[in-house]
């Protein structure tokens, strides 16, 4: 028999408290739905009168008509009824206005006592001043399986149909722009008041990790595409004196990130930082001139439709015999519909685009198919929740700085964000994977890579016993 859950006391990690380790609803069948969708309109043209008797191309007009509604009404339902995916951890089951305050009366009329109110609604609530944690909004939101609910709303649904799918779809070059220097350009101080100031967008410790799985060195041709502020670039530069190019689409970044090589006395002629599409650099460079790439979360701004073509843009830049570090942010495969909401919060209100943040079978099996063969894979969601929580804790010792500039809603938005992603990636809703590739090609020298394979050396406590 499984036993309790149990909770941590690392003290490197926001630990959950027990009642946060409890599991959601993930009930979801893709086959259950497709039936649905076929089924609906069978059935509606076997009963209905008016289309009784009509043939073929009158089941599909129903099929066409009813597809949409079916969906939307399998979604609602199963993340209305569906089971958790275990009861190991008992919900204590507590009145909503322990942990939040409702100040709005028509939501106080909706939800109260064991009422429970959708985590969209709260979210747009809370941003909107409608609502209050009744405290530490990490500490109510590590709780917040007894007073929230992970249910499917309309107004999810106006935007999965009317700007998500869409989106997916076009992802053109000058959406990717909007979207990226409406983020990033808001104001360098908006960033260092979470990031501090080294301003990195991701673990505290990547930046040695990168440079040792891309085994650098002086004469290496670097390009770190989607840069942010310049920091992997200045780093590599500076301590392994190799030629390293960053590439951004946000003015800001660009001019903080060279400014940052100059103050770090790294030579104009080794490092810079462009502001330009990444596309502009496949179209501007020959094959082959790079010996290393490094992307580290910005494929996922890539999008879906466009993965591919990406992948195989990186394959034709870099050498033959170059390495390519590929970081990328993903949801499990067997999801919880907590993930799902999650991502949909992500996607409306951080990063918008960014709908490429699939699971790692998917991003391996695209790397692929652009004949890249994966030396590593590291798995770091737990490093990215350490960072996150001390992000949290960065964003609310500035409360004062960000309202007064920003307002109040920002500051609610990103607090929210950084506490619930402190979570979700704590948990494994959505991870982050570091993945080391070259090119699969048989004149590959994999044995050059074997001492910076980290994985494979193990450091052993005692010197183990031989098996006779």
């Amino acid at each position: 028999m499984p036993g309790p859950v149990k909770v941590t006391e690392y003290p490197a990690i926001k630990n959950a408290p027990l009642v946060g380790l409890a599991e959601g609803n993930g009930t979801f069948s893709n086959y259950h739905l497709a039936a649905l969708v076929l089924f609906v309109p069978w059935l509606l043209k076997r009963v209905l009168p008016i289309v009784k008797y009509g043939g073929f191309k009158t089941y599909l007009f129903l099929l066409v008509i009813t597809g949409i509604p079916t969906t939307v009404a399998y979604w609602t339902i199963m993340s209305r009824i569906g089971q958790r995916k275990n009861e190991k951890v008992q919900l204590p089951g507590k009145n909503i206005e322990e942990y939040i305050t409702i100040k709005d009366s028509e939501l106080k009329q909706l939800y109260h006592g064991k009422e429970k109110i959708p985590m969209q609604v709260f979210h747009d609530a809370f941003f909107d001043g409608k609502i209050d944690f009744n405290g530490d909004i990490l500490e109510i939101m590590e709780q917040l399986h007894d007073w929230a609910k992970f249910t499917m709303t309309m107004e999810l649904f106006k935007y999965v149909f009317t700007v998500l799918i869409p989106d997916v779809i076009t992802h053109s070059r000058s959406q990717d722009e909007d979207q990226v220097r409406d983020h990033y350009d808001r104001g360098n101080d908006f960033y260092s008041w979470f990031l501090g100031p080294r301003m990195i967008y991701t673990s505290d410790n990547k930046l040695a990790v990168v440079c040792s799985k891309l085994e650098l060195q002086p004469e290496d041709r670097v390009l770190d595409i989607g840069c942010g502020w310049g920091t992997l670039v200045t780093y590599a530069a500076k301590n392994y004196g190799c030629d390293a190019t960053g590439v951004t689409l946000a003015r800001n970044q660009a001019m903080f990130g060279n400014e940052r090589i100059k103050e770090n006395g790294v030579d104009e002629s080794k490092a810079r930082i462009l502001c330009k599409d990444f596309r502009d650099i496949v179209e501007e460079q020959p094959k082959g001139t790079y010996t290393k790439i490094v992307a580290l979360e910005m494929a996922e701004h890539v999008g879906i439709r466009r993965y591919q073509t990406f992948l195989r843009q990186v394959y034709d830049l870099l050498d033959d015999d170059g390495l390519f570090v590929l970081q990328v942010a993903g949801f499990r495969e067997c999801w919880q519909y907590e993930d799902l909401i999650w991502g949909l919060f992500m996607n409306k209100y951080i990063f918008p685009g960014a709908d490429a943040s699939c699971s790692l079978g998917w991003v391996i099996s695209q790397l692929q198919s652009a004949n890249f063969e994966v030396k590593n894979i590291d798995v770091l969601g737990v490093h990215y929740s350490a960072t996150l929580h001390r992000w949290y804790e960065n964003w609310v010792s500035n409360k004062d700085k960000i309202v007064a500039k920003y307002g109040d809603r920002w500051y609610r938005l990103w607090a929210f964000f950084l506490a619930w992603s402190t979570i979700i990636s704590r948990q494994g809703s959505c991870s982050v994977f570091q993945i080391t590739l070259h090119k699969n090609l048989n004149a590959f020298h994999r044995v050059k890579g074997i001492e910076s394979h980290s994985s494979i050396h193990v450091k052993l406590d005692k010197e183990p016993q031989l098996v006779v």
